[in-house]
């Protein structure tokens, strides 16, 4: 179905039948991605003396409970809450669903052990002159096998803090990357840039989200879209969600 929005000023229009879906599902196959040294998803019927939650296994319903780790397993979208003393909630925080948003690739710099994404080259991919609220950051290379990457223990690429500063000052408000986070793997729990982001403690920010662990496919081109950042009603730091990208046309 085709719908016409306003961006800017501007008047677009995009179809809600093709969406690009960029997020990595919860999957108890032990293949999926995951970091943080956390167990895969466990997803098994519930079983009592009364009841089996299995059809196959002679149940009436297949009724499953799920185990799972959101900031390990799969893509999912966080708040201020994730780094704060005090108790803020994903749902709580996040209350609009759809952002103009810019894709971006990039190939991280090299800097001795380190893969970093530095402000010069974002600055340098954010040329466009549209109103963006939302930017998606995919590293190169960039393949399928980050759907199944066991990151832990693999110091991946990360952005400087200095990334966050620029996102800032061009008013984007939701950052999603195809990384298992936006600080170095191992930093003794400084977390630079999700702090810079949040400017927590001085001045939290309930506004603005960090998505971690999408994969968007090179099928996608880099551009300028309408995300739908969509997640569960869980009141945490985080929450599993879903990034679908949508394609606008000027009209």
């Amino acid at each position: 179905m085709k719908n016409t929005t306003q961006i800017n000023g501007r008047n677009y229009e995009w179809d809600s039948s093709k969406g690009h879906d960029i997020s990595i599902a919860l999957s108890s196959n032990p293949d999926t991605a995951s970091a943080w040294y956390v167990a895969p998803v466990k997803i098994e019927p519930v079983r009592t003396e009364q009841f089996t939650g299995s059809v196959i296994e002679g149940g009436s319903v297949n009724f499953n409970d799920i185990t799972f780790n959101p900031h390990g397993n799969g893509t999912h979208t966080e708040c201020v809450g994730h780094i704060s003393k005090e108790f803020y909630s994903i749902n709580q925080c996040l209350k609009e669903f759809f952002f103009s948003c810019q894709l971006v690739s990039v190939t991280p710099t090299i800097k001795g052990d380190d893969r970093i994404i530095t402000r010069k080259q974002i600055e340098k991919l954010l040329q466009s002159k549209e109103d963006c609220k939302a930017i998606v950051i995919r590293t190169l290379p960039n393949d399928q096998n980050k759907t199944k990457r066991q990151y832990s223990d693999t110091n991946p690429p990360y952005l400087e803090s200095a990334v966050v500063e620029l996102l800032k000052e061009r008013g984007i408000n939701h950052l999603l990357i195809d990384l298992p986070s936006v600080d170095r793997e191992l930093d003794n729990g400084v977390l630079a840039a999700h702090h810079a982001f949040w400017e927590y403690p001085k001045n939290p920010n309930l506004n603005r989200t960090i998505t971690e662990f999408i994969y968007a496919d090179s099928k996608i081109p880099d551009g300028f879209y309408l995300l739908n950042l969509q997640i569960a009603s869980l009141e945490n730091d985080a929450s599993p969600s879903k990034p679908i990208l949508f394609s606008l046309v000027k009209v």
